[in-house]
């Protein structure tokens, strides 16, 4: 729990810990996070929810089993879940799915967070509403479920990883050392 006290995530990403699942390893811890949307809808550092939905959102669980697993090739796991709104003209697009793993095997390899037996899926939902909901707005979204092993002790480096993933899928630019971020407003436009 401490190197995941030591991680540095971006500062969008509001981080919480909540209850870990009980079943799943004899030790767990579980963190969820938020990137909240600004009154124009696009993911903003600042921004007060005021009830609404955030860009994105999301939960990041470390599992640890001293007598390891098999199918985890270690003694941690990563397991996490990301949720984010999109436009739905996207969510039609057939190269999401490959992009949104590529968010996260990308964040993974920016981080130096080095893993392995990595897994998962990438969900595009589209949401229309009919009959006494025929008023509402098409809703689309996109979810990535993966898990993976760590490899080394570096776990914060996975939690930051996971962060960059929930601000990537929220449609916030990817930081780089070179390029130097103006103050406002960020996000998908």
């Amino acid at each position: 729990m401490e190197s995941l006290r030591a991680a540095r995530p971006r500062p969008e990403a509001q981080v919480e810990e909540a209850p870990a699942p009980q079943r799943l390893a004899p030790y767990a811890v579980a963190l969820t996070a938020d990137v909240n949307a600004g009154p124009d809808g696009l993911a903003d550092a600042e921004a007060e929810l005021d009830g609404e939905t955030p860009a994105a959102s999301g939960r990041f669980v470390l599992l640890y089993d001293p007598a390891g697993h098999e199918a985890w090739e270690g003694t941690f796991r990563v397991v996490t879940f990301v949720r984010a709104g999109l436009e739905p003209e996207l969510a039609g697009d057939p190269l999401l799915p490959g992009v949104g793993w590529a968010w996260l095997s990308e964040a993974l390899d920016a981080h130096g967070a080095r893993h392995l037996a990595a897994g998962g899926t990438v969900t595009r939902v589209t949401s229309e509403g009919f009959g006494t909901m025929a008023g509402r707005p098409i809703t689309a979204e996109v979810e990535v479920r993966a898990s993976w092993t760590p490899e080394g002790t570096r776990l914060g480096s996975h939690l930051e990883a996971w962060c960059d993933l929930l601000c990537t899928a929220a449609g916030l630019p990817i930081p780089t050392p070179d390029v130097v971020s103006l103050p406002g407003r960020r996000g998908r436009r």
